[in-house]
């Protein structure tokens, strides 16, 4: 396949949201994809004008047998996969202390093990043709994270991130190229109807509660296009060499050089405690003068 022919794309969340846009993207570029969601009706209808060129699937992302019945059914009706973009997600909002088990761990398994399970299920297929781009969707929060009231989800795009930096180094000798998306704040539902926010006590009012009230439920509105974010995914695919992170808006470049900054300045002051711990280095040393205010 040359780099101008039409690529099959392969998009999980497709029915709202970044993925949608995308799907949206996608076709406008000439590519033809197939656009998973739990409920595909409506995109079926939305997307008509481009006749055979889109499939819409049903999947569960949480359920391994249906990755694997999605792709199989993309690969009989396409015959490859040459984008797989792993956008599927969602958060709720809960401090760690009062947060309902069962509601993290189902965050859990949507926004870490969808991305498991459908990844692993698009591997054979990738690997046989000896090339295909990997989309991971994070968030800048997996770079950074703290993010008040959200854990479970913040929690899970860490573990996306560790676990495409591996998929990255296995699959780089198979023609595979992996790149993590991370997203400041886009005009979606991911605040909306997407989320629920549970009860919030007095005493993370300060933390859980500010944050939600300054964010998540916020009069002026997220900063991010989606219909740019998603020509500038589909742009930076056509490319022989894709970014392994990719920063999108604002927001998400300033935290991430902030982060990072703050991150070399500590490593930095204590490197000479850090070095300490090996045999053969120079120990004790002092440690690092405290801040004082």
């Amino acid at each position: 396949m040359s780099a101008q022919d039409p690529q099959v794309w392969f998009i999980t969340g497709s029915s709202r949201g970044l993925g949608r846009a995308l799907v949206a993207a996608a076709l406008e570029a000439g590519e033809r994809v197939v656009a998973t969601a739990r409920r595909p009706e409506a995109l079926a209808e939305a997307f008509r004008e481009h006749g055979d060129r889109v499939l819409p699937l049903a999947l569960d992302v949480t359920s391994a047998d249906a990755a694997r019945e999605a792709v199989e059914a993309a690969v009989a009706h396409f015959g490859r996969i040459d984008v797989l973009v792993n956008n599927a997600g969602y958060a709720n909002v809960s401090p760690i202390e009062t947060a309902d088990d069962d509601d993290f761990r189902a965050q859990f398994e949507t926004n870490f093990w969808g991305v498991y399970h459908v990844t692993k299920a698009a591997l054979p297929t990738l690997r046989r043709q000896g090339s295909g781009t990997v989309v991971q969707f994070s968030s800048i929060g997996g770079r950074v994270g703290g993010s008040p009231g959200i854990a479970s989800y913040q929690a899970a795009k860490f573990a996306v991130d560790g676990f495409s930096r591996v998929l990255a180094a296995e699959t780089a000798p198979f023609g595979v190229r992996v790149m993590v998306v991370e997203p400041s704040g886009f005009a979606t539902d991911w605040a909306g109807s997407s989320m629920t926010v549970h009860a919030i006590p007095d005493a993370y009012d300060e933390t859980v509660g500010a944050m939600n009230r300054r964010v998540r439920q916020g009069t002026d509105g997220a900063a991010g296009d989606p219909r740019r974010a998603a020509e500038i995914i589909v742009r930076t695919v056509r490319r022989d060499q894709v970014p392994g992170h990719l920063l999108l808006g604002v927001n998400a470049v300033t935290m991430a050089v902030d982060h990072s900054r703050r991150r070399l300045a500590e490593a930095t002051a204590w490197e000479k405690v850090s070095r300490s711990a090996d045999f053969g280095e120079p120990y004790p040393v002092p440690l690092p003068p405290e801040d004082r205010v």
